[in-house]
């Protein structure tokens, strides 16, 4: 396939320069991105050791973690495990850890469960405290865990970094939780809810501070985890806590318009449509399910919406399409609290040896990273783009035969740049303003 417009028209469609060497010559080689969509890890919590990237400096070049007051924690508080019924302290960690980062693997295997940390829109912002990043552990419900991290080094992800490449400076779009970042992926937006119910909507103070925290901002955005009118569990009776048909474009929109093929995946998406989800299906991790123009049963939605089985046939049948989103089932997706680190390490590695057996291979970019950092500290202030964001800095790996081998980006990204690296590549308009001014994410090509 040829690149649909020339480098030269890309540029100055993008406002890039029209220098030829800023848009690599290796992106028209590229037929398909896949984008592997994971759950809930900073950076520095699975690649804070990494050769070569901005990782965790020594323990005395940090700012100690403070309380909500501002004082310096003597000890962290005992990590709270939120798999026990009620919650408490979980005994695998002593109550008197430093107040330093630690290595949760030395006390946790990366085979077995820690317990959730709350991320949600406000808090995050408080937790990075005006880029001083030291009150992750006053505003968690996990307590101290919040500042710990894995070493991950022998695992299948830091492989495939070292092979390929791996970015540092890659930062969830939004701030909070996993629901708005799968939003901000998609649309480079926040989904409108005008006439939420007034429970579930938050309350700010003159300081900006929540008063009552809620899924809906005061002017009418969803912002923490909401479930859609089209697509939600069985217990969801209540027609007016889900999210209305949402009508902005999205990238499907924008990729059709160019005839350009695309598919979002996701594990378990057709049990969950027949009405017997899995238990870790997660609805609030389908952000195409909400839009009107994919609606369950229209002609979009069979196009466009599949299930990770169709994901696999794809890659073995040599039909993936030019854009591929993949979004693993719950247990594959290293969500602290219900999943483990080693079972999505294992799954993505076999993800990778599928496709490169494929005969889609050679022009093929896969990305890897995650949609927030889940409520783990990471030692990097985020840049401020405007009111939503971006967030904390999560893992970015690129793989592909036209990326730079053993390479380590240091350039700033977010979900925008993955939507303005598709527009680069296929012709298409951004979906808003926010997508079309972020930077492209094509520092690792070669």
């Amino acid at each position: 396939m040829k690149p649909y417009v020339s480098t030269l028209l890309l540029a100055c469609m993008t406002g890039l320069s029209p220098a030829w060497a800023e848009i690599p010559a290796s992106l028209g080689k590229i037929d398909h991105i896949v984008v592997i969509f994971e759950e809930n890890r900073s950076f520095d919590n699975l690649f804070g050791a990494f050769p070569g990237a901005d990782g965790i400096p020594p323990a005395e070049q940090l700012p100690p973690q403070v309380d909500r007051e501002g004082h310096p924690y003597v000890t962290l508080p005992q990590p709270i495990n939120s798999n026990l019924k009620p919650a408490a302290p979980d005994p695998r960690f002593p109550a008197d850890l430093p107040n330093k980062p630690f290595s949760i693997g030395d006390l946790v295997p990366p085979s077995g469960k820690t317990g959730d940390l709350i991320h949600e829109f406000y808090r995050e912002q408080l937790q990075i405290d005006g880029g001083k990043m030291d009150k992750f552990v006053a505003y968690s419900t996990a307590a101290g865990l919040s500042y710990g991290h894995y070493d991950y080094q022998g695992s299948h992800l830091w492989e495939l970094a070292q092979h390929y490449a791996l970015g540092d400076r890659m930062f969830h779009s939004a701030f909070g939780g996993s629901f708005l970042n799968h939003a901000y992926l998609v649309c480079a937006c926040a989904f409108r809810w005008p006439d939420a119910p007034p429970a579930i909507v938050a309350t700010i103070g003159k300081d900006g501070l929540p008063i009552k925290d809620g899924q809906v901002t005061p002017d009418g955005y969803a912002v923490n985890t909401s479930r859609s009118i089209y697509l939600h569990a069985p217990s969801d009776t209540d027609n007016a806590r889900l999210v209305p048909p949402q009508t902005m474009p999205h990238i499907g929109d924008r990729l059709d318009e160019k005839q350009v093929s695309w598919a979002w995946y996701s594990g378990g998406y057709y049990d969950a449509m027949a009405g017997k989800p899995d238990p870790l299906f997660q609805f609030h991790h389908q952000p195409l399910a909400y839009f009107k123009d994919l609606a369950p049963g229209s002609e979009g939605q069979k196009r466009h919406l599949k299930d990770a089985r169709d994901f696999l046939s794809a890659i073995d049948e040599g039909t993936l399409p030019n854009v591929a989103f993949y979004k693993p089932i719950g247990a594959l997706n290293q969500h602290p609290g219900y999943a483990n680190v080693t079972d999505a390490d294992n799954h993505i590695v076999d993800l990778i040896e599928r496709l490169q057996k494929s005969s889609s291979w050679n022009s093929t970019l896969v990305l890897i990273t995650y949609d927030e950092n889940g409520g783990a500290w990471d030692h990097v202030a985020p840049p401020r783009r405007d009111q939503w964001g971006p967030g904390t800095r999560v893992p970015l790996i690129a793989i592909g035969p036209m990326v730079k081998p053993g390479y380590v980006d240091h350039t700033s990204y977010d979900f925008g740049s993955i939507l303005r690296l598709i527009s680069l590549r296929f012709g298409t308009e951004p979906v808003n303003q926010t997508d079309g001014t972020a930077t492209p994410m094509i520092g690792f090509l070669q």
